[in-house]
């Protein structure tokens, strides 16, 4: 549906939108607990929200479906923070800080992010808190007091993640080499993937699946950060992760398999890794290294991890692995003999057959192992 500059809230025929009715209308503890959230009330419809805010009725529907809103019509339906929220994005663009273009960039981001982030804490974690305590209650008569009590807590708990997120990311592109390494970055880009998945959909009942997957998601996510890469998202059965070091991948990769192998009740991994350009765009990645992973995620074997060449080349540029193993044996020799420590090499890289990869050509993938040397941590 449209709505034109006038306030109307019509159809694209011109007829008045029967779905326009105000949402919740019709259930006052639905009501009740959007007045709680928002800390608002109603007051404005979209019309007399943007002639409040100073915005066209145009950019703030560009602004309100970027970050995941539906069209309402003219019900009076939006609040002050709405207003607000408009004159501030509008206050940034007029300010020259952000282009319109950016602006609808941070509305979308930013709503999709935590449009995500709401419905898990809604489907999982508040469900789990507002079982009845008592026969005869309902579920929303134990969600309002708990969300009275959790709101503040979780607001503020939201800001401070967000700030060391922001402070990290920053960091990042402080340490960039130059302008273009800030948007093209050389990057580590690694995908972990559940083998036999779409198996496993058909055999297990919803709840176990689910049950399966939450578990997965944890122990990847957990893992990641711990060793210092960056979870880029979540696929279900799939894990994308990224990082600076080409070393902090490779460990990231092998402890994803040792964990999961020995874990009884998860299948089997596998995980691709390659290193190149990446572009990185509203915190996801694109470009050829990306696709290149995904490839050789999909032809690595059962608990393995296959690299692109430049990945090894990388290994090998900074240490972390030989370039073979006669190569190390020398350098080992060599060291023994000058009465110097040997280096010490914590992967190892097998090369395997060439072969051809659907819309990347031919590559030379490398099979990626914790040397035996090395040992684990």
């Amino acid at each position: 549906m449209t709505v034109d500059d006038t306030g109307s809230g019509t159809g694209a025929d011109g007829r008045v939108d029967p779905h326009a009715a105000e949402p919740g209308e019709d259930n006052p503890l639905a009501l009740r607990l959007e007045g709680l959230i928002l800390g608002a009330e109603r007051r404005y419809t979209p019309f007399q929200a943007a002639r409040s805010a100073g915005v066209s009725m145009e950019l703030a529907s560009r602004f309100w479906r970027a970050m995941g809103f539906a069209d309402i019509g003219q019900a009076k339906a939006l609040t002050e923070a709405d207003v607000l929220a408009l004159r501030r994005l509008a206050g940034l663009v007029e300010a020259g800080l952000l282009s319109e273009a950016m602006a609808v960039q941070v509305a979308r981001s930013t709503g999709q992010t935590t449009a995500r982030l709401a419905e898990w804490q809604i489907d999982s974690f508040l469900e789990g808190l507002t079982e009845p305590p008592e026969p005869g209650m309902t579920r929303t008569e134990v969600t309002y007091p708990i969300i009275e009590l959790l709101l503040p807590e979780l607001e503020e708990f939201l800001v401070y993640v967000w700030r060391r997120q922001l402070a990290a990311s920053a960091g990042r592109v402080i340490q960039a080499a130059d302008d273009e390494e800030m948007v093209d970055r050389r990057l580590a880009v690694g995908f972990a993937d559940l083998v036999g998945f779409t198996r496993l959909t058909r055999r297990m009942e919803e709840e176990e699946l689910g049950e399966l997957v939450e578990a997965f998601e944890t122990t990847a996510a957990d893992l990641v950060a711990a060793r210092g890469g960056r979870l880029i998202k979540t696929l279900g059965d799939e894990v994308l992760y990224a990082a600076d070091d080409a070393g902090v991948a490779a460990e990231i990769a092998l402890r994803l398999i040792e964990t999961m192998a020995g874990d009884e009740t998860m299948p089997e991994l596998r995980v691709g890794i390659a290193f190149g350009t990446v572009t990185t765009r509203m915190g996801d990645v694109f470009g050829t290294t990306v696709n290149l992973a995904s490839r050789l995620t999909s032809i690595a074997p059962r608990d393995a991890v296959l690299v692109d060449s430049a990945f090894a080349e990388e290994l090998i540029r900074t240490g972390e692995a030989p370039a073979s193993e006669a190569e190390a044996a020398e350098a080992a020799a060599a060291a023994e003999k000058e009465g110097e420590e040997a280096p010490v090499y914590r992967f190892a890289l097998q090369p395997m057959w060439q072969r051809p990869v659907r819309g990347l050509g031919v590559v030379e993938p490398w099979l990626l192992t914790r040397r035996a040397a090395a040992g684990g941590e």
